[in-house]
């Protein structure tokens, strides 16, 4: 390959071209296409599959899909599912058990041959929700060998941003719009007067190896330059911010504040937020049996903080109310992730503002948060000085 090394321009071929170079290995392809009115995740065969001519309007509670005139692939927002729903299923068969006739039980474990996954157009705080349940499931002690099996054969394709969305926030959470590590290829889109064209950069021995089976050109400078300048400008064009405090800080310092009633009189506690989250990961095992009782199977299925049975012991569920689960999933999710996985559990992809069904914005509750304890602060600095000016005087 000539040009710089590590990197190469696709046209729309070209992509079409990676989608069966990748098929041919034995992967299943899976990206981002247009069904029921959203941009979902699904098989794909051909890059025509791909949302070219659509973008998203989104907001709190809201999310629109709005035809494009360039026709662009990736100049969408993340849509309601995550790369989660592949590496980690939402159910999952672990084994059944059998009675047989002289009564005794046998139990085989379930063991599916995992599929080859390759996903093509991971948005960078995607790379990073993958990296975050990598060590939650895979990393530790305990490891989630289902997980583990899927996550080792798959083929990571990012997608850089050049149009983030109004709940987009992933700048303040430490991330931003340019893939910078986690992925074996990398493309930003580029659509102008020279053409509608993919900078693909190399992550990986197999990225390199994948590349260089496609029918590329070298990559020119003004195509490099006009990537970088797109993803540069998405950086400062979130549609929100965490504030830009130490949140670990803030969470355990505001256990008692009156901002979880207000929020608490909104939420519904209906769990959209934990089902959509790239990274959130509490499962239950169910068991379920046929009619003879002979036959018995345990699942795996996905669980949420905001259940009321998933506190649920023996005097009935710890966390009762819906302030009480709120309060739980946020600062989990900002705070006490860090002393479980030293690392935050939001990558700022904006899916629960998006597909809150009433509307409640992560930024905004941090926000009040702060400016509640930054309130109780103050007062009690000044009651503080007010106390010693009563001593001083009466000195």
């Amino acid at each position: 390959m000539t040009g710089s090394t590590g990197t190469a321009v696709l046209d729309r071929n070209g992509l079409d071209a990676l989608v069966k170079e990748l098929t041919a290995q034995g992967r299943m392809v899976v990206g981002p296409t247009v069904r029921d009115g959203a941009v979902v995740l699904s098989e794909l065969a051909t890059a025509d599959q791909l949302p070219f001519g659509w973008g998203t309007e989104v907001e709190a509670g809201r999310y629109r899909l709005v035809p494009r005139a360039d026709g662009a692939a990736f100049a969408h927002t993340t849509g309601p599912q995550s790369w989660k729903s592949f590496l980690h299923p939402q159910r999952e068969k672990l084994w059944s058990a059998d009675r047989a006739s002289d009564g005794r039980l046998g139990v085989t474990p379930e063991h599916h041959e995992q599929p080859s996954y390759a996903f093509l157009g991971v948005r960078p705080c995607d790379l990073r929700a993958i990296a975050v349940q990598d060590r939650v499931l895979a990393g530790g002690h305990y490891e989630d060998t289902g997980y583990a099996e899927r996550r080792r054969g798959a083929f990571l394709v990012a997608a850089e941003c050049t149009e983030p969305g109004a709940t987009c926030f992933c700048v303040s959470m430490g991330g931003g719009p340019a893939a910078d590590a986690g992925f074996d290829l990398a493309l930003t889109e580029v659509v102008d007067d020279a053409g509608h064209r993919f900078l693909v950069r190399v992550g990986s021995d197999a990225g390199a190896d994948v590349l260089a089976r496609l029918p590329r050109r070298a990559a020119d400078a003004a195509t490099r330059t006009t990537a970088r300048e797109a993803v540069d400008a998405a950086r400062d064009r979130m549609g929100r911010a965490m504030p830009p405090v130490d949140l670990r800080a803030l969470m355990g310092a505001s256990a008692e504040a009156q901002r979880w009633d207000d929020v608490a009189e909104r939420c519904l506690t209906c769990g959209n937020c934990t089902m959509v989250c790239p990274t959130c990961f509490c499962t239950t095992m169910e068991e379920v049996t046929d009619l003879t009782g002979d036959h018995a199977e345990r699942w795996q299925r996905w669980d949420s903080c905001f259940d009321l049975d998933f506190s649920l012991l023996h005097g009935g569920p710890v966390r009762a109310t819906p302030r009480s689960r709120y309060r739980q999933w946020l600062t989990h999710k900002l705070s006490t992730w860090y002393d479980q996985f030293d690392s935050s559990g939001c990558v700022g992809c904006g899916r629960c503002v998006t597909w809150c069904p009433v509307g409640i914005d992560i930024t905004e509750e941090a926000a009040a948060l702060h400016d509640e304890l930054a309130e109780r602060l103050r007062r009690q600095e000044r009651e503080s000085g007010a106390r010693r000016d009563g001593t001083e005087t009466e000195r």
